[in-house]
């Protein structure tokens, strides 16, 4: 099947883009749809098109990021929105000053999207609440992380033509990954078929209750897949000084993927990594620049995927003030 037949034709009437676990299945292939029209752009020798002309986009970060908050700067520049980039070191933040009002604010000086990653659940949702701007989620705790899910579902049908029927496998840090939870709301809703796998403490049975299987042995599971989503093991949400398991030592060698363990896949297994890689733990370096490696490509879509989500939320925010705007004309007459 290729990704043409998956195609669907659906309004996008969404304001914000808070997480996957809200949307259709209709909603998510729109996404992919239009972002399948806008990865021509990068093809093009004059990379940019008028479409967000005089729009202004805030990436609003409280947490570290490299390809995450590049992907939105240069998604809204290809858009040609003005782009401002703000960072909570230095900030009025480190003196006090909320989430709420510091976003008002910056929202003050006339923003359109705010793309926001911060470290408490929740937290692009508490601001799609109090302002009028448009609020895009690039990652809140350990909740949801919309776009690297959508990046990755676009890459799997690019590669292998369809998401309906495949058998994922996403494997590591299950219990603080945001990435996992994302990709898994909309794997299951587009019928794929999830299994999470790493050891009991970090992929726990509760897991269950959201659809996917869950297994504790990579070799086991890893004849039966189709793409594998190797995830990082994140010390900076379990504590610095303690791990879920005896050791680094004893999780790569359970739950790495070598080429060794390859021999055990599919002879067209896909491999994805949503990044950063911690080479030699959860992933070889001949594996991860290997040719079932997609990691590059991932990033290539992120492009592509965010510059989708940029246009379907500020045409969505704009028809909504347009019709709010009409209302009050008509109780005015």
């Amino acid at each position: 099947m290729s990704p043409r037949a998956e195609r669907q034709t659906v309004a996008w009437n969404r304001r914000h883009l808070l997480g996957l676990a809200e949307l259709s299945a209709e909603e998510i292939l729109a996404i992919l749809d239009t972002a399948r029209g806008f990865s021509e752009i990068s093809k093009r020798s004059v990379r940019k098109v008028p479409t967000l002309r005089g729009r202004v986009v805030v990436n609003l970060f409280f947490e570290n990021s490299t390809r995450t908050r590049l992907s939105f700067s240069l998604a809204a520049q290809r858009l040609s929105a003005d782009v401002l980039d703000f960072t909570s070191s230095g900030s009025s933040t480190s003196k006090g000053e909320t989430l709420i009002d510091t976003a008002r604010n910056i929202e003050a000086m006339g923003v359109d999207v705010f793309v926001v990653r911060h470290s408490a659940p929740g937290a692009a949702d508490v601001l799609s609440r109090h302002l009028d701007a448009a609020v895009v989620n690039a990652g809140d705790g350990a909740h949801e992380h919309p776009t690297q899910a959508l990046l990755d579902l676009y890459t799997i049908r690019e590669r292998l033509g369809r998401l309906k029927g495949l058998h994922v496998a996403i494997v590591g840090d299950i219990a603080h990954s945001r990435v996992a939870r994302s990709n898994l709301y909309a794997l299951l809703k587009l019928g794929a078929r999830v299994t999470l796998v790493g050891p009991p403490t970090l992929v726990p049975g509760r897991f269950r209750e959201l659809g996917a299987e869950v297994s504790h042995d990579l070799d086991a599971i890893l004849p039966d897949v189709d793409v594998v989503n190797m995830l990082r093991i994140q010390r900076e949400r379990q504590g610095k000084n303690s791990l879920s398991f005896p050791s680094i030592e004893e999780y790569s060698r359970r739950y790495g993927l070598t080429q060794r363990r390859l021999k055990r896949a599919k002879p067209d297994l896909v491999v994805m990594h949503p990044g950063p890689l911690n080479r030699g733990v959860e992933i070889s370096p001949e594996v991860a620049d290997g040719k079932h490696s997609v990691i590059l490509d991932q990033v290539s879509a992120g492009l592509a995927v965010r510059m989708a989500v940029l246009f379907l939320v500020v045409g969505a925010n704009e028809r909504e003030q347009q019709e709010r705007a009409a209302l009050l004309r008509e109780a005015a007459q």
